[in-house]
C-alpha cells in the first residue's frame, strides 16, 4: 500500500494521547472502590460475573439455564484468555488483554490514516472518543468485540477472504459485527467474504461444540430479555411513569428492566422496528448503484445504529461499538459519515452520565433521569436516521447521470474508478 508523506508528529501526538488517557482509564480501574463515579460498579462485572463464567467454561461447559449468560459460544474463548497469563488475577489479566486489544486497534486505525489519500481522524477519533466513557471500555470484552469489527473492515479491500474470517469471528463473540460484511462491493468481493464468513462460523462452532457442552444455551436466555430502562423504549415508559403508568423496574437478565402493562407491546414494536431497519438495509444493498473506499465503512455504522437504536437493550457499552466503527469511516476523506460522528462523540458523553454518574436517577425514573436518557436516545436516534440517509444519498446518484462506481481490482489496497451509467 502506498504511503503518503505523513510527518511524525500527527502520530507521536497520538501516541502521547493515548498513553495519557488510558493511563487514567487504569487510574480509574485501581480507585475503582473509592468515591468515584460509579464507584466498583462499573469493575464488578469482571471480577464477580466473568470470573464466574470462567470457573464453567474452564470445565468444559457454556452456562446453562444461566439468565446472565446470553452471549454467543465465541464469547468464551475472549472470557478464557486471561487465565493464559500466569501470576496475575483474572481481573488483572482481563484488563492487560483489553488494553492490548486497545493499542493494536489504535496502531490499525493510524495504520490505515497514514495510507495515501486517508486521514488520521479515525485513529484520532477512537483515542480520545474512548475516554469519555471513563473506565468502562477496559472493564467490559467489548473492545475486543469491536476490534475485530474495525479489522475486518480495514483488511476487506485488500483481502475479503480475510475481512470475512475476522467478521465471523467477531459475530461468534456477539453477533454484530455480522453487519459489517454489508456493504462489501458487489461481485466477487462479496462472494468471497461471505463464503468465507459462513465457513469460518460453522468450523468455529463445530469445534466449540467438540470441547464445550451446551454452546447454543445463550438463545434460550437472550429470547427471554425485556426493555431496559436504558432503551428507547424504556425512555418512553420511564416518562409514562409520570404520566400514571403503574410499571416498575427490576433486576433481570443482566439489565435493568422495566415491567408492568404494555412493556411487552413496546418490547414487540421495538423487534418490529428491528425488522424494518433491516429491511430498508437489504433495500439500500439492492439499490445502490455506486460504490467509494468509503461505503463498506459508512454502511457498516448506519447498519449497527440502527439496530442500536431499535434494541430492546442500549447498554453503555454499545457506545464502544459505535466509537470504533465511526473511527474507521474517519480514516476515509471519502465518507459520508463525519457529522454523525460528531453526534456519536455526543452520544458517548451523555451515557457516562446517565452510568456511572447518575444512574440511580435513571432506575428511579426521575424526572433527571428521564430527560437525560431522551437527551442521549435522541443523538443515538438522529444519528441514525442521518446516518442511513447520508448513505442511501451516497450511493444514489441522480437518474440519467454518469457517476463513477468503484470495483475491487485484486491485491489492491484501494478500490479503482471507472464509470458507469446510473439505470
Amino acid at each position: 500500500m502506498n504511503r503518503s508523506r505523513v510527518t511524525p508528529g500527527p502520530v507521536l501526538a497520538l501516541t502521547a494521547l493515548w498513553l495519557t488517557t488510558r493511563a487514567l482509564m487504569l487510574w480509574l480501574i485501581v480507585h475503582g472502590a473509592a468515591r468515584l463515579p460509579g464507584g466498583g460498579a462499573v469493575t464488578r462485572e469482571v471480577w464477580r460475573l466473568y470470573f464466574h463464567w470462567y470457573g464453567v467454561l474452564a470445565h468444559g461447559s457454556f452456562p446453562d439455564h444461566d439468565t446472565l449468560w446470553q452471549y454467543p459460544p465465541g464469547a468464551g474463548a475472549v472470557l478464557l484468555a486471561p487465565g493464559l497469563l500466569p501470576g496475575l488475577t483474572y481481573f488483572q489479566s482481563f484488563v492487560l488483554l483489553t488494553l492490548a486489544v486497545d493499542a493494536l486497534t489504535a496502531a490499525a486505525l493510524v495504520r490505515a490514516g497514514t495510507a495515501a489519500g486517508r486521514s488520521l481522524l479515525g485513529a484520532a477519533l477512537w483515542t480520545g472518543g474512548l475516554p469519555l466513557l471513563l473506565h468502562l471500555p477496559l472493564a467490559r470484552y467489548d473492545v475486543q468485540v469491536t476490534a475485530l469489527a474495525v479489522l475486518s473492515l480495514l483488511v476487506s479491500a485488500r483481502s475479503p477472504r480475510a475481512g470475512g474470517v475476522l467478521g465471523a469471528l467477531g459475530a461468534l463473540v456477539k453477533v454484530w459485527p455480522a453487519l459489517v460484511l454489508l456493504g462489501t462491493p458487489r461481485g466477487r468481493p462479496t462472494r468471497t467474504a461471505w463464503a468465507s464468513a459462513v465457513w469460518t462460523g460453522a468450523g468455529c462452532l463445530a469445534v466449540l461444540s467438540v470441547f464445550f457442552t451446551h454452546p447454543l444455551s445463550f438463545l434460550r436466555e437472550q429470547g427471554g430479555r425485556g426493555v431496559q430502562v436504558e432503551s428507547l423504549g424504556g425512555t418512553v415508559l420511564s416518562l409514562a411513569r409520570h404520566a400514571g403508568w403503574p410499571g416498575r423496574t427490576r433486576y433481570q437478565y443482566g439489565a435493568v428492566e422495566l415491567v408492568g402493562p404494555q412493556v411487552h407491546t413496546v418490547a414487540a414494536v421495538s423487534l418490529a422496528l428491528s425488522a424494518l431497519s433491516l429491511g430498508l438495509l437489504v433495500l439500500w444493498r439492492v439499490r445502490a448503484r455506486r460504490w467509494s473506499e468509503a461505503t463498506p465503512y459508512d454502511a457498516a455504522l448506519s447498519a449497527v445504529l440502527l439496530f442500536t437504536v431499535t434494541s430492546r437493550v442500549i447498554s453503555p457499552q454499545y457506545m464502544i461499538w459505535l466509537i470504533g466503527l465511526a473511527a474507521v469511516c474517519l480514516t476515509s476523506r471519502h465518507t459520508s459519515q463525519r457529522p454523525v460522528a460528531a453526534l456519536v462523540l455526543a452520544a458517548s458523553a451523555l451515557s457516562t452520565v446517565a452510568f456511572p454518574v447518575y444512574y440511580r436517577e435513571v432506575v428511579d425514573g426521575t424526572w433527571a433521569g428521564c430527560l437525560l436518557m431522551l437527551a442521549r436516545n435522541g443523538l443515538l436516534a438522529a444519528a441514525a436516521v442521518l446516518s442511513f440517509a447520508r448513505l442511501w444519498r451516497a450511493a444514489r446518484p441522480p437518474a440519467g447521470k454518469t457517476v463513477p462506481v468503484t470495483e475491487p481490482r485484486p491485491g489492491a489496497g484501494r478500490l479503482p474508478e471507472r464509470a458507469l451509467s446510473a439505470p
